[in-house]
């Protein structure tokens, strides 16, 4: 058995740079592990500042970069403030408003399975389909109870929430500012022979910056033209379901799919069986067919080469571990998963080739 793991460990990390690779990365895991709550603005920012990135490197050909700077970040600070502003309150009176509304719904509902019975006795009982009401009123009634007494008033989610807004900005700007600077700092602890490196942060920087910008305007697009298509038809919560339809974008396979219940559980209450039910619902698909057939193409100009079923472990990996950021990201860190594997082997049997001639 050591015979094997001196092996394995003299194959693959034998090499200085596979080596330093590896504590690398075991020593950011254990940073986002152990102080990820700790540092969530700094992650947070670093996240914003790449997505604008591009808009940056764009906009420097015709003018100054420090006026390229300045124009990107003024333009979010104005998209933050719009969605605290003008979003947020809308989203969150729709929301205290769906869990007032809470108890006429289940009332609904009951109304509607306790036909089941009547018409499918062998399958379901009268009985079953109560505590089903239940269990279901129950948790309902918790989320209701916590969304109604969760108050801003609180110290601890004032200071949370300046934190965000001061010093998320703050770190953008000088992010974007100075990004090429602290990465060439942090480049000068690195070994000057760094292939294996290069490698897996050409591939990795390509793949990330499309997906993630790509995914941020996918959100946006889909998430307005939901809420123009609810707001038009006369949907209630038009603005909170456009915001579930946007962000289920970010859960390949699985999120059109759970989004799709509360869409079309709030169409049922509001209209019934009706055409109105209809007319929504076919044009809740047509926004999601566009979405992967025309929008997603477009968008995403080089396909993440991930089977699918590696997505979904992904999924599932990265966002028990880090909730909702994990998720966002469990693509971009599967795919750098795999590139490291694909570059890992190949990279040190290139160097031993190189030593044998």
């Amino acid at each position: 058995m050591l015979k094997i793991i001196s092996k394995w460990i003299h194959r693959y990390l034998s090499d200085e740079e596979a080596l330093l690779l590896f504590f690398l990365l075991v020593a950011g895991l254990l940073l986002i592990l152990m102080l990820g709550r700790a540092l969530a603005p700094v992650f947070i920012s670093i996240i914003v500042a790449f997505l604008m990135q591009g808009a940056v490197n764009r906009i420097e050909k015709y003018i100054p970069r420090k006026v390229a700077v300045l124009l990107v970040f003024f333009a979010f600070v104005a998209a933050l403030l719009a969605f605290m502003l003008i979003v947020m309150p809308q989203v969150w009176t729709q929301l205290v408003t769906l869990f007032n509304e809470t108890p006429r719904m289940i009332s609904q509902f009951q109304a509607m399975l306790l036909v089941l019975p009547e018409h499918y006795p062998d399958l379901i009982t009268e009985q079953q389909v109560r505590q089903l009401i239940g269990v279901a009123a129950t948790e309902l009634s918790k989320a209701g109870q916590w969304v109604l007494t969760f108050s801003l008033h609180s110290l601890t989610n004032i200071v949370a929430l300046l934190i965000y807004v001061i010093l998320v900005p703050i770190l953008v700007f000088f992010f974007l500012k100075d990004g090429t600077h602290l990465l060439d700092g942090l480049a000068r602890f690195l070994p000057e022979k760094r292939q294996m490196m290069r490698t897996i942060w050409v591939e990795m920087d390509a793949q990330i910056a499309n997906y993630v910008r790509g995914k941020a305007i996918e959100i946006l697009i889909v998430g307005a033209v939901s809420y123009v298509v609810f707001a038009f038809l006369g949907l209630n919560y038009a603005a909170l379901l456009a915001i579930m339809v946007g962000v289920s974008v970010v859960i390949p396979y699985i999120g059109a799919a759970l989004v799709t219940i509360p869409v079309a559980g709030i169409a049922l209450f509001q209209w019934g069986w009706g055409s109105e039910f209809m007319y929504l619902m076919i044009a809740y698909f047509v926004i999601q067919a566009l979405d992967g057939n025309v929008l997603v193409p477009l968008l995403f100009s080089e396909a993440v080469n991930l089977h699918p079923v590696s997505i979904i472990v992904a999924v599932l990996l990265f966002g028990s571990l880090w909730g909702v950021w994990g998720v966002f990201f469990a693509i971009p860190l599967a795919t750098l998963v795999k590139s490291v594997i694909s570059a890992w082997p190949s990279a040190i049997e290139e160097v031993a080739v190189k030593e044998e001639e």
